[in-house]
């Protein structure tokens, strides 16, 4: 394609806040002026944590944004944009399970764009082994159960849909593919 049928012709700031800006972009569409919603966000990791049994911890925490509690995958937004994913869900892990891991033994198992259509969001998402108990160290507006859960109960969990958080279901069905868990 020589010319692209959508072409940004300006993006203004319309609010900033503590781990998102939202624009309002103007673009040429097709040869029509529009106005898209655009919002970023500095990116996040999530880490899927393995006991020794093979079982999966989660995270059940309320978000507002549902206002509702979730079952969810280890996660956490990079504390500034340059932050190395791996080290945010290194720390994340630890934080929101009260387990750690050494480093060097978090394996990448696949990157996730959240949300296409309005966001340029990026999540990496690890899996953890040889976890060893620490402590956790939750943010003071953070309240989070740890669960354990085994992968075959997650799935069934996620197609019943109980489960709707997409880097969650990202995460535990690449996992199961991947490690070939059932």
């Amino acid at each position: 394609m020589d010319q692209l049928p959508v072409k940004r012709l300006d993006r203004t700031l319309k609010y900033q806040g503590s781990i998102l800006k939202i624009y309002q972009d103007t673009v040429d569409a097709n040869g029509h002026l529009a106005h898209w919603d655009f919002i970023h966000h500095n990116g996040a990791a999530a880490v899927v944590p393995v006991t020794k049994d093979g079982t999966i911890l989660m995270v059940r925490q309320y978000r507002n944004a549902l206002d509702r509690y979730t079952l969810e995958v280890p996660a956490g937004a990079l504390n500034f944009p340059e932050e190395p994913k791996i080290d945010c869900a290194h720390r994340e892990l630890e934080e929101e399970t009260g387990y750690k891991t050494e480093k060097e033994k978090l394996e990448f198992l696949i990157r996730v764009n959240t949300t296409v259509a309005f966001c340029d969001e990026v999540i990496d998402i690890f899996v953890a082994r040889d976890l060893e108990p620490s402590i956790q160290n939750l943010d003071e507006d953070e309240y989070i159960e740890v669960e354990e859960w085994t992968v075959k109960d997650l799935e069934e969990k996620i197609y019943l849909g109980e489960i709707t958080d997409g880097k969650t279901i990202a995460a535990i069905l690449a996992y199961a593919r991947k490690y070939d868990v059932k």
